[in-house]
């Protein structure tokens, strides 16, 4: 902690007229150095004086540097950013789930680098410095493993960053809480990172101040919404209309899939799911024989009740890559019922029986008999994509994406007239959020609107 001192002055509020809006600035001197703070609102500037006028009159002493009172600084003083995202995590890690961990370890990592009281040594290669805060400081599972201990060559990184990251209390700075910003806002190029990336970092970083907070390390969240870069981030609902693909499209594609050897048939039948029932990938490949009713003939019916999203073993507590979770926007234990169309239903059977799979075994199994990974079912699709599209179309997000399966699928029922509520019912969506994403894919539908309207809003004829 720096000097502190009981010369302690306090100016009147300054109020700054603005276009839009008056902001209101406290102002005071601690020793020979000023200080300030602007508020939006004057209430909580006249707030914020008294409390520090309060401190004063009880004769705290006030750290020079800062210009807050020594006791609001001091357990911000004691421990360091490094060491306060330790703790953090140590809380967070039992009731988050896996992808929740690993997008957690990435934010926490840029923003560890981004306040470094000192750039690492240049004998630190920053892609070890990354991966040892990644995979090790901000991973409860593996930084524990008395089975497998931290390397020598991590813990000699991990220990030259907690001695050289900053105190808590640099986030009453200004330019320290822009370097955090800065470096969530961006890839590892430079680059500006996607909207939807920020605004996760984002989520993530006020849910740390606040454990901040309500632990005393800080006061106030330095980094308020809606200032600055990440009020700039913004992230489209709607899903571009040119991912979609129409069904000549797909029907090469699946026939190509079908065609490889030894599994073709197989991966076939999982992007033919996805397709025709519009499950997510990771509901997909969780999918057991048993439920799926297939009739002979006509439709069938999928009951899902569970989504095994691939998030990597690292991050799991069973180790294994798959998490088994409940369906996206559902309480605990629920399930759904999708329909399963006549051609799907004969392209199921058809594997069912090629595969001998009994009721209990999973729908689509990897080739050792465990989950299908994602890894293996991208690089299929891939391999489609580039053999069957145009050159035109393989430059173009058409199909992309496996999920664009399903967002062609959903649109489908959409443009066929079936009601919003019993798509979202199906996809596992709330209307409202279904209508966000789909919206611009709506097609088909514009006259009939018209004619609707065409008698209503016609004028009754005026009399001359």
């Amino acid at each position: 902690m720096g000097a502190s001192s009981l010369d302690v002055r306090f100016y009147s509020i300054e109020t700054n007229k603005r276009a839009k809006g008056n902001s209101y600035t406290v102002r005071w001197k601690v020793a020979y150095k000023k200080h300030s703070k602007t508020y939006k609102k004057s209430a909580v500037a006249d707030d914020e004086r008294s409390k520090l006028m309060t401190a004063h009159r009880e004769r705290e002493p006030f750290d020079v540097e800062l210009g807050l009172p020594v006791s609001w600084l001091s357990k911000a003083a004691e421990v360091n950013w490094f060491q306060f995202l330790v703790e953090y995590v140590d809380w967070k890690w039992p009731s988050a789930a896996g992808n929740t961990r690993k997008n957690m370890a990435k934010a926490l990592t840029a923003a560890t680098i981004a306040l470094l009281g000192t750039p690492p040594p240049a004998h630190f290669e920053p892609v070890k410095v990354r991966t040892a805060l990644r995979e090790y400081a901000f991973n409860v599972n593996r930084r524990s493993d008395p089975d497998q201990p931290v390397p020598d060559e991590v813990q000699t990184i991990l220990d030259w960053i907690k001695r050289n990251s900053l105190p808590m209390r640099a986030l009453e700075k200004t330019e320290n809480v822009d370097k955090v910003v800065k470096a969530l806002g961006a890839r590892l190029d430079g680059k500006k990172a996607a909207a939807s990336s920020v605004t996760r970092n984002d989520r993530i970083m006020n849910l740390v101040m606040g454990y901040a907070i309500r632990h005393n390390y800080l006061k106030a969240n330095p980094f308020p919404k809606g200032k600055g870069e990440r009020a700039a981030a913004k992230v489209a609902p709607a899903i571009d209309k040119r991912c979609l693909l129409n069904r000549d499209l797909v029907k090469k594609m699946l026939d190509w899939i079908g065609k490889r050897p030894r599994r073709g048939r197989l991966y076939r039948a999982f992007f033919a799911t996805l397709y025709f029932a519009g499950l997510r990938p990771e509901e997909a490949v969780g999918l057991r024989v048993g439920d799926a009713a297939l009739p002979e003939t006509g439709w069938g019916e999928f009951l899902v009740h569970e989504a095994q999203p691939e998030v990597g073993s690292q991050w799991t507590d069973t180790g294994e890559v798959h998490e088994g979770r409940d369906l996206k926007g559902r309480g605990e234990g629920d399930t759904r019922t999708v329909p399963i169309h006549p051609t799907l239903v004969a392209i199921l059977l058809e594997i069912i029986k090629e595969y001998d799979l009994k009721p209990a075994d999973l729908l689509f199994p990897g080739e050792k008999g465990g989950m299908l990974a994602g890894s293996v079912f991208r690089r299929v699709w891939a391999k489609a994509r580039k053999e069957v599209l145009s050159d035109h179309e393989f430059n173009t997000p058409t199909g992309k994406r496996v999920y664009d399966l399903r967002h062609t699928c959903l649109t489908t029922w959409l443009n066929s007239g079936i009601p919003a509520a019993q798509v979202a019912e199906w996809a596992g969506n709330s209307v409202p959020v279904l209508l966000a994403i789909y919206a611009r894919c709506i097609i088909g539908q514009r006259d009939d609107y018209l004619k609707r309207t065409e008698g209503v809003q016609d004028l009754p004829e005026v009399a001359a």
